[in-house]
């Protein structure tokens, strides 16, 4: 009797694990949410593919609520650092402005976030929103100075300002002077301002990125 052996080869190709792309939540408010815009048209898409087209594999959660505080955005940053989130781009206090909250209270709210933040290990990326003059120098003088301070206290990354895209010179332009830049309330911007935001908030996301892949 004959048996026949048949001899099976099994050729397992081994490759290496496809890295899953870094994950970063935009903690803000309707600045970053897109309010009045087209969905493709906000901050959190157009930030997206300005870094895609830079070379960047990452992710970008919208965590925008729109009329949002700095006080909102504290309630709520522990369940928005969820465990696949890396890093946090916080850009509050415009509305804080908007109500003449006080500073300290702004002040506060913020160093909240970037402690939750770091005892979390998740990096962060601080924007800065700078006071109008109507509410006098000591308001300004004390608004500004919240977000290079803390950004200095916590080891943050740093924008000086949400708007310095559309700056000239440092310098950011008045109202008058940026209107096709921004929707018919002047407060929001429109597409063509968005992308001039994502302008200079794109490479300090990439500086973002380099963090923490270092850690």
């Amino acid at each position: 009797m004959m048996r026949k052996v048949m001899t099976g080869i099994v050729v397992i190709l081994a490759g290496p694990a496809l890295a899953e792309p870094l994950v970063i939540a935009a903690l803000g408010d309707s600045l970053t949410q897109g309010y009045g815009l087209p969905a493709e048209d906000g901050l959190v898409p157009q930030l997206q593919a300005w870094l895609q087209e830079n070379g960047a594999d990452v992710q970008l959660i919208n965590a925008g609520v729109s009329g949002d505080t700095t006080a909102g955005g504290l309630s709520r940053v522990a369940w928005t650092m969820t465990p696949e989130v890396d890093g946090m781009i916080v850009a509050l206090g415009g509305n804080d402005l908007l109500r003449g909250l006080d500073p300290t209270v702004s002040r506060a709210n913020i160093d909240g976030i970037l402690e939750a933040a770091q005892d979390a290990d998740v990096e962060v990326l601080l924007v800065g929103m700078n006071a109008p003059g109507n509410y006098g120098p000591e308001y300004k003088a004390s608004f500004d100075a919240i977000y290079p301070e803390l950004a200095n206290q916590y080891g943050t990354g740093f924008l000086a300002s949400f708007f310095a895209g559309l700056s000239i010179d440092g310098v950011l332009p008045q109202l008058s002077d940026a209107q096709e830049f921004f929707q018919p309330d002047g407060v929001h911007p429109n597409k063509q301002g968005v992308s001039k935001i994502v302008s200079a908030m794109g490479p300090k996301v990439l500086d973002l990125i380099s963090e923490i892949k270092a850690d």
